[in-house]
């Protein structure tokens, strides 16, 4: 698991790296701080990266690779900065710098983000990429092998859960065709940049896999959480081409996504109370087939 970053740690490797790659750190942004830091350049028009010690290289060099193909497809998505080392390692983490698509924090709608998926997913992936087949299971055994401080009948549950939903999915009949997909999609990972386009950032699960898993979670925040109306959902449906909740499947996908969103919670929970907290709240719901809509973003 990525160990949360110490604020005067994350720094001192900005500045290094900024200083192999010819940046001037001085009054860099902290824009997130978690089990990796991102920072935004004020002497140049970059982000950067700095990736926890937990977090494997080859997903680090996956978005890399995956950035500079989707750049040289003309596809919305953020790019990476040219003439740097990329990833660069530093003191044991790796940095990765990124073109600053905005200054202030605007994502796109639900309708926009359809279009990014929907052109997406008529790209053919290069051979040269090699990109792992898609496999979700694998964002559900690992955290329920390292959660701490969670109690046995959690811990049972949600592990029982896990492989009941491990069975089905092996069931699913996809009927989209199969290629590319984003593997996170949804709005908090589109952006609005400067422009006012909407462009795709947070590249590093890219892979082949069903084009349902791309759809799933605005169908979700709409059906179950509330987070989207009615109309910014119908608005994603007309826009894609697809309506995922009419597909037999889309219950095992839904359980599976929120099985997952709740395990991510379930890493955090001795080390952030607000964690602990929803976490608790999700377990509750899932074993008591309650309503969702308390649910909160994270």
């Amino acid at each position: 698991m990525a160990v949360m970053f110490q604020a005067g740690a994350a720094r001192a490797v900005l500045d290094a790296a900024c200083r192999r790659a010819g940046l001037d750190p001085a009054g860099a942004e902290l824009l997130r701080l978690g089990s990796n830091a991102v920072y935004r350049l004020a002497s140049a028009p970059i982000v950067v990266r700095v990736a926890g010690d937990g977090e494997s290289a080859a997903f680090v060099k996956r978005s890399v690779a995956v950035a500079r193909w989707l750049e040289a497809e003309g596809f919305p998505a953020v790019r990476i900065v040219s003439g740097i080392e990329q990833p660069m390692a530093v003191a044991g983490r790796l940095v990765t710098f990124w073109e600053n698509a905005q200054d202030r924090e605007e994502y796109a709608r639900p309708d926009e983000l359809a279009d990014l998926l929907r052109r997406l997913h008529r790209l053919r992936e290069p051979e040269a990429l090699g990109l792992p087949y898609f496999n979700p299971f694998a964002k559900v055994w690992e955290p329920l092998a390292e959660m701490e401080g969670v109690g046995d009948e959690d811990r049972r549950l949600l592990s029982e859960r896990a492989d009941r939903l491990h069975k089905e999915y092996d069931r699913l009949d996809f009927v989209l065709p199969f290629g590319m997909i984003h593997g996170d999609a949804n709005v908090g990972n589109a952006i609005r940049r400067h422009d006012g386009r909407a462009v795709l950032i947070d590249l590093d699960g890219f892979c082949p896999g069903p084009r349902e898993w791309d759809l799933v979670l605005t169908s979700l925040y709409y059906e179950r959480y509330g987070w989207h109306t009615r109309a910014e959902y119908e608005s994603f449906v007309h826009h894609y081409g697809f309506e995922l909740m009419n597909w037999p499947g889309y219950p095992v996908l839904a359980d599976l996504r929120e099985l997952m969103m709740t395990l991510w919670l379930g890493r955090r929970i001795t080390t952030e109370e607000r964690a602990a907290r929803e976490f608790a709240r999700r377990v509750h719901a899932i074993r008591t087939n309650g309503s969702r809509r308390d649910w909160q973003p994270f």
